[in-house]
């Protein structure tokens, strides 16, 4: 049962509190075939489901996990696919409930209509090879209701681009900014000295050389000395997004 059953069923008198009680409790942790313990109660915590991670799963094991989650919430997400994992979701799962993002490497099985758009929030990249992980970010920003505008290649190599796009951003209200880049990382400290919007940077490991898969740009953002901006791990697209829809989810509290 999900939690609104349980609070009805409560409300109703068919079952008691401490029952209730009880199903939360049975309720907030399924385990799969010994492969996996889904965390079910994670949606109510932070707004955003779990997230299947692929990599690293036979496909066998990510549509087990995947119906699992589904029969629960009827919305699964399931992050870094390959074709094997993607050809395995398409022959388990009615084609009317599978969203797929290929530049993400993400595949979304839903039954339930879109949300409510609630807060505004801005994906940017500096360059065109940061672009798959600012997708990660924007399935999980788009899932869970929030509206997104992305303004890719704007980087500080030709930095008058990055300026047109800020000014849009200012005057579209944003509430968050995703900015994601490699190579040195420059581009969202530079965002976040010139606007009042939380910025979350994301280093990518795109580059090569002194770069080091990312790590330049990692350090680059950790050092900002422009005030206002997080940083998540190289190539986290996802934690960007979870962490870009929790600051505007609880902002539209308010």
């Amino acid at each position: 049962m999900t939690i609104d059953e349980i609070l009805r069923k409560v409300s109703t008198g068919e079952i008691t509190p401490s029952a209730a009680k009880k199903q939360i409790q049975l309720n907030s942790i399924h385990e799969v075939q010994n492969i996996a313990k889904i965390d079910t109660g994670r949606s109510f915590r932070k707004g955003v489901p779990e997230i299947i991670l692929a990599e690293g799963k036979s496909p066998d094991q990510v549509v087990k996990i995947a119906k699992n989650m589904f029969s629960t919430s009827g919305h699964v997400i399931i992050s870094r696919t390959d074709k094997s994992h993607i050809t395995a979701i398409s022959k388990s799962f009615t084609k009317k409930y599978i969203r797929k993002n290929v530049l993400a490497n993400t595949v979304v099985i839903s039954n339930k209509k879109k949300q409510k758009v609630h807060g505004h929030v801005a994906i940017i990249t500096a360059g065109t090879a940061d672009i798959p992980v600012a997708e990660e970010a924007k399935v999980i920003v788009d899932e869970v209701g929030c509206k997104s505008t992305t303004y890719y290649d704007v980087g500080i190599a030709g930095i008058h681009r990055l300026f047109s796009s800020l000014s849009s951003v200012i005057q579209d209200d944003v509430d968050v900014i995703v900015a994601v880049a490699g190579r040195e990382g420059a581009m969202p400290s530079i965002i976040a000295g010139m606007v009042d919007i939380p910025v979350i940077g994301v280093p990518t490991s795109i580059g090569y050389g002194y770069g080091d898969k990312g790590t330049a740009a990692l350090m680059s953002m950790l050092q900002s000395c422009a005030l206002g901006i997080a940083t998540v791990n190289i190539d986290s697209g996802i934690a960007a997004g979870v962490l870009a829809s929790i600051i505007v989810q609880k902002k539209s509290i308010k």
